[in-house]
């Protein structure tokens, strides 16, 4: 994460949510941003925002590298990065405890994985967010291996290139292309003001089809 990415963060984690950033993209003509709906939140309090790090995993077996690259990637992730891993050819952990712990110590901000993690009572002793399908103690040892990391991935028809912002909470994760998130951001801040508009307006009384018609929004 670049010294530019502070204020943006910033924003992203304590004024907005996935919900004004998925409007925002959605009126943008980018109708497709959020990861597939079964990546969820190990606690429902925890938001995840950072530059993406993707990974493509495969069913793929090596007794020299079970794991493939995988240990080259987490010992690759820079600060304010998201470990961000899909391709899993069967259900399996992509994620547990020892791993949770080398990320969180090289600054990463989070995982997200299309597909389960495991060791799930040691992650929750660590303030590091962990989005996927939820816990599954199975290995992927010998069921599959990251086979390159640093490149575009696909996740439920949702391209993810390296360097893109996610951002994830309670209600899902969404891919912020790189090149617009300042812009997304801006829009974001507006769209709040005016909901937090609407919603003064309701409590003053106001019906929803007339605030629809004031704001556009509800």
């Amino acid at each position: 994460m670049s010294d530019g990415d502070a204020p943006r963060v910033a924003a992203l984690k304590t004024k907005l949510n996935t919900a004004l950033i998925g409007d925002v993209l959605d009126a943008m003509g980018l109708t497709h941003q959020f990861l597939p709906p079964h990546i969820r939140p190990l606690r429902p309090e925890d938001k995840l925002v950072g530059r993406a790090m993707p990974l493509l995993e495969a069913a793929a077996f090596d007794d020299a590298k079970p794991f493939g690259l995988m240990f080259d990637a987490i010992d690759d992730l820079e600060p304010g990065e998201i470990y961000l891993a899909t391709g899993a050819p069967l259900p399996c952990a992509m994620w547990g405890g020892l791993m949770t712990t080398l990320a969180a110590r090289k600054g990463a901000t989070g995982a997200v994985l299309n597909g389960y993690y495991r060791d799930t009572a040691e992650i929750l002793q660590m303030d590091f967010p962990v989005f996927g399908h939820g816990p599954y103690a199975q290995d992927q040892r010998v069921r599959g291996r990251v086979i390159d990391y640093g490149v575009r991935v696909e996740l439920g028809g949702v391209t993810v290139d390296p360097g893109d912002m996610l951002v994830g909470d309670i209600d899902g994760v969404v891919a912020i292309p790189s090149d617009l998130v300042d812009e997304v951001i801006e829009r974001a801040l507006e769209k709040q003001a005016t909901e937090s508009a609407v919603r003064q307006d309701i409590l003053s009384g106001m019906g929803a089809a007339e605030a629809f018609e004031k704001y556009g929004v509800m």
